[in-house]
C-alpha cells in the first residue's frame, strides 16, 4: 500500500509535559485527514512536526 504520509509512536516532551505520547496514523494519496480533540490534546505539535519533516 502506498502512503503520503505515515507517523508511528510519535513522541514530543516538552520538559516533564508529554505533548505527544505514542501518535500514530497513516493518510494515503489523495485521501483528506483532520486532527479533531480538545485544547491541549497535541494537534498543533503533531502538525507542526509533520510540516518540519516534509
Amino acid at each position: 500500500m502506498s502512503l503520503a504520509v505515515e507517523a508511528s509512536n510519535v513522541v514530543k516532551i516538552f520538559g516533564d509535559t508529554r505533548a505527544l505520547d505514542g501518535l500514530s496514523f497513516a493518510v494515503k494519496p489523495g485521501e483528506v485527514y483532520g486532527l479533531i480533540g480538545p485544547n491541549g490534546a497535541g494537534k498543533t505539535t503533531a502538525l507542526r512536526i509533520v510540516s518540519t519533516l516534509l
